[in-house]
């Protein structure tokens, strides 16, 4: 309980990363896809009415800049209106709907109807993304709420000092952070952008003559942040190289005699480009640019083929 508040403190915005447990019919679990247990992350926000249109277009705003940053480019929108069975008046269903439909607009998107698919409280927007194959994926919900702040005897001072209740917004974005990471898998098959992968580089020496300066590099690129890890086994090149590929490690780092003369590194991407022997600091900038991009990595194509 926070009190009675006043219209000058709404928006009111609350988020958290909330574990979800649903009792799922025997047989439909799948993996990552479909889980007994998962998080979300859900967030409320408390507006008046008049804010909806503008809140809604802020998190349509915020849910296209996370879906980009992950490299999904392929992405669509649907309204959903009242059901037969709800609760509200119609004047506020009618406002609600036409703030969605005002805010998706106003953002130049093309979107869907779809009548009577919103939930028994409100109306809602659903964003379904496309993976690299076409496969759809429903992710994530803005959703009005009419019903529970009444339950909730929220309550605001309006500016005419009546005592109004409020309008909740529901938004998820990614919905079930296991089942997104699930989705990620398959859009990527496994070759993660640099700022994504696990291990970003992995340093491997040619023999064990140059273990000592592979070490160093190692090092140099986990002090400064990169998720390096380091390849000292006593096996062929040529096996070391084909078994990071596998792992769909980004970037390889080469050390042999020449690079340890030269105080260079040799770099290989794991699609087998050979980018050539460079300096530590040209491989952190190079590097440093790659996860610049998020989801559309310097890489090329790290999709997976259909």
């Amino acid at each position: 309980n926070q009190g009675l508040k006043s219209y000058r403190d709404l928006p009111l915005r609350m988020s958290e990363f909330g574990v979800v447990h649903r009792n799922e019919a025997s047989g439909t679990l799948h993996g990552l896809m479909r889980a007994r247990r998962f998080t979300q992350d859900d967030a409320h926000i408390f507006c008046t009415e008049e804010q909806l249109q503008e809140e809604v277009a802020t998190l349509i705003d915020l849910t296209f800049q996370v879906y980009h940053d992950f490299g999904f480019d392929n992405i669509f929108i649907a309204v959903s209106t009242r059901p037969e069975q709800r609760v509200g008046t119609d004047e506020q269903w009618d406002r609600g709907e036409e703030a969605l439909k005002i805010a998706v607009e106003s953002k130049g998107l093309d979107w869907k109807l779809q009548p009577g698919e919103g939930a028994f409280y409100g109306p809602k927007i659903e964003f379904v993304l496309k993976d690299s194959i076409g496969r759809a994926w429903q992710c994530g919900t803005i959703q009005v709420d009419f019903s529970m702040p009444g339950r909730l005897d929220a309550s605001y001072i309006a500016e005419d000092g009546s005592k109004q209740v409020p309008v909740m917004i529901h938004r998820a974005i990614l919905g079930s952070m296991e089942r997104f990471i699930g989705i990620l898998i398959e859009h990527y098959a496994g070759n993660f952008p640099a700022w994504l992968a696990p291990i970003q580089a992995v340093v491997i020496s040619l023999t064990e003559n140059q273990a000592e300066f592979a070490t160093e590099i190692a090092e140099t690129l986990k002090k400064q942040g990169f998720r390096a890890d380091l390849d000292l086994r006593n096996e062929t090149i040529g096996l070391k190289i084909r078994e990071h590929a596998i792992q769909r490690v980004p970037y390889q780092l080469v050390i042999g005699a020449r690079e340890v003369e030269d105080n260079t590194v040799t770099v290989r991407t794991r699609n087998g480009e050979d980018l050539g022997s460079m300096s530590i600091d040209a491989f952190v900038q190079r590097l440093e640019d790659d996860i610049a991009c998020l989801g559309h990595s310097v890489l090329g194509n790290n999709k997976s083929e259909e």
